[in-house]
């Protein structure tokens, strides 16, 4: 049924769209027809030009995400086990977190200069918070019960957290896993804004230089799509990997 109703409102959006540019209520310089999109499409898939941008920006997100996953692991862990590096950590985590990644795009091109370093930073910027804030706060809603009974079984520090409070933050951490997924599609346009010579953010914004509003669209639906695809395959992981996280928790769209 939510297949179903999906498929009603994107085919009602494609037809909206088809009449307004077929029938001239908008300029065809702002809103290119979906016949004219899909052309462009083909014609960038069929010269790899395509197919370049995206293996690029894949490269990016898929780099930032996993380091972001990475620390958000490891800070998150470190903050639960000792009370004094979360109460030394929290001010400053909480400030930089108010900042948008992208407002710290200058300074890290001062830091890390212009190259893939300074696009990743901002990646893992933007993917971090949500997953770091989903992992502490499943980790702490852990039944103490649980721990007792591990150090009870001589479970040791590592044991505890790999045995009892991963899996049992599991549902917490995956909703934190899907958004920071999905902030880190919504960095790359801003991440490949500066000295880039591929990836679907500089495809955007050089077709935006170029008027070829068709090739933004192309791009802007190819990240929606990918950014779709990633979030789907990671749900099916869920299901395939932890079965039963199904009947624990249902996975809001991020």
């Amino acid at each position: 049924m939510r297949l179903f109703h999906s498929s009603l409102v994107f085919i009602s959006v494609l037809i909206a769209w088809f009449a307004v540019s077929n029938l001239g209520l908008v300029s065809a310089f702002l809103l290119p027809s979906p016949q004219r999109v899909w052309s462009t499409f083909i014609t960038l898939l069929s010269n790899g030009k395509l197919a370049q941008h995206i293996g690029v920006s894949l490269g990016r997100v898929g780099a930032g995400y996993a380091i972001a996953v990475l620390l958000a692991l490891v800070i998150s862990l470190a903050m639960i086990n000792w009370k004094a590096l979360a109460r030394l950590l929290d001010p400053p985590m909480e400030f930089v977190r108010q900042i948008p990644p992208l407002a710290l795009m200058p300074l890290l091109m001062l830091w890390l200069g212009i190259g893939e370093t300074q696009k990743i930073g901002i990646i893992i910027l933007a993917c971090f918070f949500p997953i770091f804030l989903s992992f502490r706060g499943g980790f702490a809603q852990v039944d103490p019960k649980l721990l007792e009974v591990g150090r009870a079984a001589g479970f040791s520090r590592m044991q505890l957290m790999r045995r009892i409070a991963i899996p049992a933050a599991l549902p917490a951490m995956f909703v934190g896993l899907r958004v920071g997924l999905g902030y880190g599609w919504r960095a790359l346009v801003g991440a490949e804004l500066i000295a880039s010579a591929a990836g679907l953010g500089y495809m955007i914004l050089d077709a935006q230089d170029l008027a070829r509003t068709d090739i933004v669209l192309v791009g802007v639906l190819v990240i929606g799509i990918i950014g779709l695809l990633a979030d789907s395959g990671l749900k099916a992981l869920v299901r395939w990997r932890f079965p039963w996280l199904r009947q624990e928790m249902e996975l809001p769209h991020a």
